[in-house]
């Protein structure tokens, strides 16, 4: 017997037991480039619709529906979104 999809109120609620303290839903522009950047939280994401690519120093990962992402806080990384964009829900913990 397969596992249902999570929805994002089943997500939120997950991330918020694991210590996050923000959740939220982004949606990006098809063909966004985003060039290397940091953020002051961790993040961890999965993305729900599209396709996006994440570099991490020399290491980019193609990430599609249903794949997951972390990133530490401020952790230089770069993003690309495909020709449909991406969304992804995302949790984030501003605490060290």
């Amino acid at each position: 017997m397969s596992t249902p999809p999570p929805t994002f109120a089943s997500f939120q609620q997950a991330a918020l037991a694991q210590g996050f303290d923000e959740v939220t839903e982004r949606r990006w522009e098809p063909g966004l480039v985003l060039d290397t950047h940091t953020h002051p939280f961790s993040v961890q994401a999965l993305v729900v619709q599209g396709e996006m690519w994440l570099t991490v120093g020399a290491e980019t990962q193609h990430l599609r529906a249903g794949d997951h992402f972390e990133l530490g806080r401020e952790e230089p990384h770069a993003e690309r979104y495909g020709a449909e964009g991406a969304t992804y829900w995302v949790a984030r913990r501003h605490a060290g």
